[in-house]
């Protein structure tokens, strides 16, 4: 299909029509505007773009201070029952009787089962009777010894004396057999009534009423647990305890009174119990190279349960540092810890060198000095030497940077310590 070709309509007004006189005076005037426009737009369009502002750049500083901070171990741990035992039949026989609730508090000696004990207390009558019998013939024997024993060397002979002192013998050993029997079968009935060796919580039973048991079957009846006070394990790497001990040696850290220990629940919760250390390790894991420890925490409202993952923050000592919040430090390609300070208005990019830290700051023993000023605040695309103003901020517990009190100058900004 052959192509047309669409030419313009033309007007064909005359150039000076009055309505086209009005059209170029309004195209002049919009004109006019779109290009003062355009001037003024340019400029922000440049910004937007990321061109470099002319005036410096307002950042948040703190003045860095040297202070005795606390010197924090942070180890993961593992909650541990006190005591906890299964609690397994003795004698064999069937349920009669489970005497618990589960889930209640039990003391040692409270009764947990009862078995049908029939079988057994037949067992013990007939013991005692084997008892009784025994006891019978030692008496006969006994006075049939005397007996000859005083007639020796006159009308008894050697041979009879002798023959009298052995039955007597045979029959005090079958008395000690019945009454060994006796004990055996006491102890059998004793065992029909199954009780908790130890305080605690007792938990579901395995069992149901009817249920035929076995003497030191392999499942349990029921688990008893004691958890107040209970047990937190946890672990340190023996290289890091070998660091301790020389900075305690060469005056670095210094050691406090009693050893502080704080705990932390699953949900982030501080935990207000009382710990205290039980057992220090004294061997290494070869296959973990860390050596265990075993807490004690009081534990009354049973809060923590055995199994429980926790938190453990072990204070040693104090230790002379310059806390950095972590909030103003980065970490480069190699893992350096890096920050930024203010020197003749441009920033210097430093290297810390941190020896662990203390709630949400670095404890920081190198790459920085007292009095420094630290950025804290306006971060963000930050680069060494940037120039800028500084004005001095505070930063609560919580890690929220605001504004100094207007009698605070940037020289005494302070960094209080932030939660972790």
């Amino acid at each position: 299909m052959p192509c047309r070709l669409l030419r313009p309509i033309v007007s064909h007004r005359r150039a000076n029509s009055p309505l086209r006189a009005s059209a170029l005076t309004l195209a002049i005037a919009l004109g006019g505007t779109v290009f003062a426009t355009g001037a003024v737009v340019a400029p922000q369009v440049a910004l937007a773009q990321g061109m470099p502002s002319a005036g410096p750049t307002e950042v948040g500083i703190v003045t860095l201070q040297s202070e005795a901070v606390p010197y924090v171990i942070t180890l993961p741990g593992r909650a541990v029952a006190y005591e906890q035992t299964d609690i397994r039949p003795r004698v064999e026989g069937t349920v009669a009787e489970i005497n618990y609730t589960a889930g209640q508090s039990v003391a040692v000696g409270d009764v947990l089962f009862h078995l049908d004990s029939d079988t057994y207390d037949a067992a013990l009558s007939a013991a005692q009777a084997d008892v009784a019998g025994a006891e019978a013939s030692v008496t006969a024997a006994q006075a049939v010894a005397d007996r000859y024993a005083k007639l020796a060397n006159l009308a008894v002979t050697q041979e009879q004396i002798d023959t009298a002192n052995v039955t007597l013998l045979q029959a005090q050993a079958t008395l000690s057999s019945a009454q060994a029997a006796l004990k055996t079968a006491r102890l059998n009935v004793e065992r029909t009534v199954i009780t908790s060796p130890i305080a605690g919580v007792v938990e579901v039973a395995d069992v149901s009423i009817g249920a035929l048991v076995t003497a030191n079957q392999t499942s349990a009846l029921t688990t008893v647990t004691r958890m107040d006070p209970i047990y937190v394990d946890v672990a340190e790497s023996s290289a890091r305890l070998l660091r301790v001990r020389n900075q305690v040696e060469t005056g670095i850290l210094e050691r406090g009174e009693a050893l502080d220990i704080a705990l932390t629940l699953e949900s982030g919760q501080s935990y207000s119990g009382k710990g205290t250390l039980v057992s220090p390790g004294n061997t290494v894991s070869t296959t973990t190279g860390s050596v265990d420890f075993r807490l004690s925490f009081d534990n009354g409202e049973r809060v923590i349960m055995p199994g429980m993952f926790l938190r453990v923050d072990l204070t040693l000592g104090t230790t002379q540092a310059i806390l950095v919040p972590q909030r103003a430090t980065s970490r480069g390609s190699d893992g350096s810890l890096t920050a930024f300070v203010v020197e003749d208005g441009k920033t210097v990019q430093v290297t810390l060198t941190s020896n662990g830290s203390y709630k949400n700051a670095w404890i920081v023993t190198d790459g920085v000095t007292e009095g420094q000023s630290l950025v804290v605040d306006g971060l963000r695309n930050m680069t060494a030497g940037t120039e800028v103003t500084t004005v001095p901020v505070v930063i609560d517990d919580q890690g929220v940077v605001s504004d100094a009190p207007s009698d605070t100058s940037a020289d005494a900004a302070q960094t209080p310590p932030a939660t972790e």
